[in-house]
């Protein structure tokens, strides 16, 4: 009789676990079509640099591809594409905010165009990985492209169909989001790359990922930082 009522339990158990991810995923999808059903939010240029903003794993790696890139003034580490106010660093991981990991990247369009930073964000990603970049997972790693205005949402677009067509349709892993707003991250996240080159998780991820953009395209790069 005992057997039985175990059994009994551990199957209610096992029945409200899976009612339960069956309600996360389905709030996760409802968020994910309201996201994209918002009005993109387009941020004003400034003494002639306008402002991109992409989602693709660790920001630390992110920020450190795009400040190589010529053209791009710089790359500010932050969160985005969530629903809750004010995220940190703390709260972003959780995974509950809806925030990824995001780069605010500040660039003159005489010098390098929107459709160029698209490229250098698929060309710098694996492009087929979900919820996560390498060694990274979970929702706050994934990879998301924010477009501000219906020009930049049909480049993206199309360069989105160049990708399905060269790793299949459906396997193309990035959301595509109408902007709506950038957190700045913790001041100790900016320039992390730079300021903390002796780190494992640099050493052994971030510089790796770097070289392997940079060998890929070295006609888009700051004289600086060709080899």
């Amino acid at each position: 009789m005992k057997k039985i009522a175990l059994l009994s339990l551990s199957l209610m158990l096992l029945g409200t676990q899976a009612s339960c991810q069956d309600m996360q995923k389905k709030h996760k999808e409802d968020e994910a079509m309201a996201q994209k059903e918002q009005t993109a939010v387009e941020v004003k240029s400034t003494d002639g640099y306008e402002r991109a903003y992409f989602a693709s794993g660790c920001f630390w790696c992110v920020e450190a591809i795009y400040e190589s890139v010529k053209g791009v003034k710089e790359s500010i580490s932050g969160y985005s594409g969530g629903h809750t106010k004010n995220p940190t660093y703390e709260s972003s991981n959780t995974g509950r905010t809806g925030h990824a990991e995001a780069v605010e990247i500040i660039y003159n369009p005489k010098v390098i165009s929107f459709s160029d930073l698209v490229d250098v964000y698929f060309g710098s990603q694996n492009v087929t990985q979900v919820n996560g970049q390498g060694p990274d997972r979970g929702s706050q790693y994934r990879s998301i492209i924010f477009y501000q205005n219906d020009e930049q949402k049909k480049i993206v677009d199309e360069k989105y169909k160049e990708q399905e067509q060269i790793y299949g349709e459906g396997n193309v892993a990035a959301q595509i989001l109408p902007f709506q707003k950038f957190w700045v991250g913790e001041d100790y996240h900016q320039n992390y790359e730079k300021r903390n080159p002796y780190n494992s998780y640099i050493l052994g991820v971030s510089i790796p990922r770097l070289i392997r953009f940079q060998q890929k395209f070295p006609h888009l790069l700051k004289e600086d930082q060709k080899h």
